[in-house]
């Protein structure tokens, strides 16, 4: 690819630059074309050999049909993430070597949109910032805007972005949750026979199983013994026995002595006479 003098360029991780000459010098004794660029963000020089233009990536600035473009793709709503930092840092910096303007609006998208859900390590800090300013520096050229304008449609553009890839989300959730679902299968309807009807039988219902009775498993009572305590009997006072005394003669009796039928006979004579 070839370049004039004047012709607004853009050189990877450096931004947008501008032709300024182009001359020949000879160095270790092998003669070369150098393109002379002027980085506008911090006003350096850069010598770029014309036959390594394809090597570094050097490229011709956006026109305006390629803006729209640009601010079409950062509202897109499609962002991809790695989980993996390495992969995604390894992606990432392959895009930003290319010089793609495109390439960086993708890594702008995915570094800013992965920062709103966790904070970012040094080196992703530092290339999201240089992806923004890049893109934002190139358009505001091609525009002839100021560089606050830029970022001000940058950061609108991505926060549409954001409110389709959430809106897409819960989209592809809701229907994952619908097919989920098993699907209503109709019954068939019954042909039509000379124009009548069929009558529609109801589908008896499976017989009910009558319930299985309940055992209630009566819990075992057991019955907490209190425990008795035996009244202790009052002891038994031992009264002393009184001395009976009698006033009357204890008499004693004696013995009689039988007394024959004879003798008796004979007394009880005498006692008559």
């Amino acid at each position: 690819m070839t370049f004039q003098v004047g012709d607004k360029v853009i050189y990877p991780n450096h931004g947008l630059g501008i032709v300024e000459r182009i001359e020949e010098k000879t160095i270790l004794g092998t003669t070369c074309g150098f393109f002379h660029l002027r980085i506008v963000a911090n006003d350096t020089t850069v010598l770029v050999p014309v036959a390594n233009v394809d090597g570094v990536g050097l490229r011709k600035a956006i026109d305006d049909a390629e803006v729209d473009r640009l601010f079409t793709l950062l509202g897109d709503g499609k962002i991809d993430n790695h989980q993996n930092w390495k992969g995604r840092f390894k992606d990432n910096s392959d895009k930003m070597r290319t010089g793609s303007i495109y390439d960086m609006a993708d890594v702008l998208k995915s570094l800013t949109f992965l920062s709103k859900s966790k904070s970012l390590s040094f080196r992703e800090k530092r290339m999201l910032d240089r992806a923004k300013a890049l893109i934002i520096s190139e358009v505001s050229e091609v525009m002839r805007q100021k560089a606050l304008e830029i970022e001000e449609q940058v950061d609108r553009a991505l926060e549409k972005c954001f409110t389709t890839k959430v809106r897409n989300i819960n989209r592809t959730q809701a229907r994952a949750k619908v097919t989920a679902k098993p699907p209503v299968v109709a019954a068939p309807k019954a042909p039509v026979v000379n124009g009548v009807k069929p009558q529609v039988v109801a589908a008896a219902k499976p017989p009910v199983a009558p319930p299985k009775p309940v055992v209630a498993q009566a819990k075992p009572v057991v019955a907490q013994a209190k425990p008795v305590v035996a009244a202790s009997p009052k002891p038994a006072v031992a009264t002393a026995a009184k001395a009976v005394v009698s006033s009357k003669p204890v008499m004693t009796t004696k013995t009689v002595k039988a007394v024959p039928p004879l003798v008796a006979n004979r007394r009880a004579a005498a006692r008559a006479s």
